[in-house]
């Protein structure tokens, strides 16, 4: 699966049973740094792969952009210390429209967790900032579509089966259940990042009519980027957190934790969820 993993020699130990040495498959994870019209803008830690849906997707949840039309280019560039000529594929310049105006260089983002931003002061920053409004989509889905999206979305991680080591999320119609997309990364904020980042280039922000599906606990950062690319319904397989929670009240968003097997949690909008015994 050429950078997306690799295999190293690791020795396996079972109590009661002889030492084993054999060849295990990891997930890689390298740097991505992004830059904006040659400056640099962000570094992540990702899984290669998808990464100009990784760039793209990172822009709209901060807000700097939200249609297909604002990214005008994307190309992978050599990076420090080759001297700007050999090609690594962990630096991406990204080229927007004239008429989207460029990000401060030194800006602080409140998606992380260092910018001394917290509670409702992030909570009002992202409901600035988002293009979209969630809150009056009128999205319903059934509980019986619900219960069937974490098991579509283990059956379609085709590298976390090989490793065991990767986050996913996964796009699907609130009406059928059908699959949009998945991407998988070891950061579940960069898998996010890659589904809305598809989105964008598909021309389909805002996107209204989905549930996204993750394969972990739904975190503020998850919720703030639904949000910011229009999605009415989050689902986890996890927990949230209690920002999470504060922020999908106030966005309008349904969400959804603990979805295993026939149960879930909705913590939010729950009108959004149908069910034959409503």
């Amino acid at each position: 699966m050429g950078r997306i993993t690799v295999r190293r020699p690791v020795t396996k130990l079972t109590i009661g049973a002889d030492e084993r040495r054999r060849a295990d498959t990891l997930a890689v994870e390298e740097p991505l740094e992004i830059r904006v019209a040659s400056e640099p803008f962000t570094v992540t830690m990702r899984t290669p792969g998808h990464d100009v849906e990784l760039a793209a997707g990172f822009l709209v949840g901060e807000g700097i952009i939200s249609r297909s039309e604002h990214l005008r280019a994307a190309i992978h560039c050599g990076g420090p210390g080759t001297g700007g000529t050999d090609n690594t594929y962990n630096v991406l310049d990204v080229g927007l429209a004239a008429e989207v105006p460029m990000p401060e260089r030194d800006r602080n983002f409140y998606t992380t967790s260092s910018c001394g931003m917290c509670g409702k002061a992030s909570i009002e920053a992202v409901r600035t900032v988002s293009a979209y409004d969630v809150a009056s989509d009128p999205t319903t889905v059934d509980v019986s579509t619900l219960v069937t999206l974490p098991d579509t979305l283990r059956a379609h991680q085709d590298v976390f089966e090989k490793t065991g080591g990767l986050h996913a999320a996964g796009l699907f119609d609130a009406s059928t259940g059908e699959l949009l997309v998945l991407r998988e990364d070891v950061g579940r904020h960069n898998a996010v990042d890659k589904v809305v980042g598809w989105a964008l280039q598909q021309g389909r922000l805002p996107l209204g009519g989905t549930v996204l599906q993750v394969s972990g606990r739904a975190s503020f950062e998850l919720v703030q980027k639904a949000t910011m690319a229009g999605i009415p319904i989050l689902a986890a397989v996890s927990a949230p957190s209690s920002l999470a929670v504060e922020l999908a009240e106030d966005a309008g968003l349904t969400l959804i934790g603990f979805l295993r097997g026939q149960s879930m949690n909705v913590y939010t909008r729950g009108d959004r969820v149908l069910s034959s015994a409503q």
